[in-house]
């Protein structure tokens, strides 16, 4: 892997390119960047969760994707090499399946609201497709490890299970339930 910066402000990409973690220069809308920035935007994204108050194990779970998404990244800005593990995307799994056993079965679609922690985990959670199709196209024109795919999928799917779980904890006294969609054109048809 290159240097650890010293400078932030190199003015190396004045012209429009910036450098991957091998020392080639790309454009910045390149497909490669356009992925490593949606990444980069969801660990973001997941800080702004971690400033809310939250349970200790999804707190200290966030914490733990955050140091992964990094991995994530760096392995994005370096065609051909592998940073992710396998067992992250087996952790995701583990979690999903923790926390989804204890909520209830879903009858109806919900609405991406409810708590502040939980409404920030459904944006987070529209970061991470959003991640994920950036990587899904980069993988269409070159090389991409399995696991970044495999990895912004699942941790999709998690934040979307955190989300209810977070509806549910009531650390800020709002909590109770997700937040039902309702269609006004079914209701009527139903009637």
């Amino acid at each position: 892997m290159a240097n650890r910066l010293t400078q932030i402000a190199t003015r190396t990409g004045d012209d429009g390119t910036t450098g991957l973690g091998d020392g080639t220069r790309v454009p910045k809308d390149h497909l490669r960047v356009d992925a490593m920035g949606h990444v980069d935007e969801l660990n973001s994204s997941l800080g702004v969760i971690l400033a809310e108050p939250l349970p200790a194990d999804v707190r200290e779970l966030l914490v733990v994707i955050q140091h992964e998404l990094f991995n994530l990244g760096g392995e994005l800005s370096i065609p051909g090499y592998q940073l992710l593990e396998d067992e992250a995307v087996a952790r995701l799994d583990e979690a999903l399946d923790r926390y989804n056993t204890a909520l209830p079965r879903l009858k109806e679609f919900i609405l991406p609201a409810g708590t502040r922690s939980a409404a920030l985990a459904h944006v987070s959670r529209t970061v991470a497709r959003r991640a994920e199709r950036a990587v899904v196209a980069l993988a269409a024109q070159e090389a991409v490890n399995a696991a970044p795919r495999q990895y912004l999928n699942r941790l999709s799917d998690l934040l979307f299970v955190l989300a209810r779980v977070l509806n549910r904890a009531n650390l800020d006294g709002l909590g109770g339930d997700d937040v039902y969609w309702r269609s006004e054109k079914l209701a009527r048809s139903n009637d």
